[in-house]
């Protein structure tokens, strides 16, 4: 049975919240992730402690929280262009990250060698 474009996003934040669990220690309370064209978009809900959030009261702790949040998703780049080639057979080319302090909201976008949506329709 081939996979539909909705069990493939599922699959992604699947795998996507097991990677949170064993790379970072934790993970988010929720995550969605929708394929448009040659992307895949992930948004990670509830991704911050209750310590960060309190950091996050000033500017310097906000970049602070930012900058480290960051970084520790970068350093762990191969492992997830590994899982996204693995669920989707395309290789990831560029990856985008941003976190919000004000709502705890990580977004991931993964740009592929090839377009997704129009293979899965």
């Amino acid at each position: 049975m081939d996979k539909t474009k909705g069990m493939i996003e599922a699959e992604i934040s699947k795998a996507l919240t097991h990677w949170e669990k064993t790379y970072l220690g934790r993970g988010s309370v929720s995550v969605k992730s929708d394929i448009l064209r040659d992307m895949i978009i992930v948004i990670l809900q509830g991704i911050l402690s209750p310590a960060e959030y309190a950091l996050c009261q000033d500017k310097e702790g906000l970049l602070s929280v930012k900058k480290n949040r960051n970084s520790l998703v970068e350093t762990g780049i191969e492992d997830l262009k590994t899982i996204i080639l693995e669920i989707t057979d395309l290789e990831v080319v560029s990856f985008y990250t941003d976190i919000s302090t004000r709502t705890g909201e990580r977004v991931m976008v993964f740009k592929l060698s090839d377009e997704l949506e129009t293979k899965l329709s």
